[in-house]
């Protein structure tokens, strides 16, 4: 009997960098999902219908329909590690098990970019800084940078074409929006040759530029490119 066609739903925002990660996860393994928009800016992620499906209020989240036991995944590192043990051999984005180092050189490069730079970086630290009178884009040019030296220097040890080794990971997927978001701030990539290359290699994949921000249904207008 063949296998039930996995089936997934993505709460997310346009310029969510931690909804772009599971966008380019998706679309490397070729999963199809519909999608609920939540405007950031509107504090959609704020109304009762939201908290309670992620009392974090705040997306992406997650859930697989195809199941009974469904579970709303409100973490995107959580929600990209779900989706290499539930579909395992589907575009895997670790190393084989059997791979240790590698597997926890991935790990560190993630935990790079989800723990020292996008939380003190996304939108509710910017509302804070702003309120502190300081500049939110000095703020977040200041430690993306910082996070990027930190990339980069472990690239020495671990890159090829890609953040390690030769294959896309988990380590690539959670780059490519934090790039992104280091664009918008006015982060220098040229600082930063290693990284740019890598980043450089995967925006060259369709998965990339078809979850890129500037592509989503929920991109306004004068942001929206074809």
């Amino acid at each position: 009997m063949a296998s039930q066609t996995p089936k997934f739903h993505l709460h997310t925002y346009f310029r969510s960098s931690c909804s772009g990660r599971l966008r380019i996860a998706l679309a490397l393994k070729q999963i199809s999902y519909t999608t609920t928009a939540t405007n950031l800016l509107k504090d959609e992620q704020l109304n009762t219908a939201h908290l309670a499906i992620n009392p974090s209020a705040s997306v992406p989240i997650l859930t697989r329909l195809d199941t009974d036991t469904s579970f709303p995944i409100g973490q995107s590192i959580a929600a990209l590690e779900y989706l290499e043990e539930a579909l395992p051999g589907v575009h895997p984005l670790l190393p084989a098990p059997e791979r240790v180092l590698e597997r926890v050189q991935v790990r560190t490069l993630v935990n790079i970019v989800a723990c020292d730079i996008q939380p003190i970086t996304n939108r509710r630290i910017i509302l804070a800084v702003q309120q502190l009178g300081k500049d939110p884009a000095e703020w977040c040019r200041h430690f993306i940078e910082r996070g990027f030296a930190a990339y980069e220097a472990t690239l020495d040890k671990t890159a090829g074409r890609f953040s390690v080794g030769n294959e896309i990971t988990l380590a690539d997927v959670c780059l490519v929006p934090a790039v992104w978001g280091g664009e918008r701030f006015g982060v220098d990539l040229e600082k930063f040759s290693r990284l740019k290359a890598v980043f450089e290699e995967m925006s060259r994949t369709e998965a990339v530029q078809k979850a890129h921000w500037k592509r989503q249904e929920d991109t306004p207008e004068e942001f929206r490119e074809p």
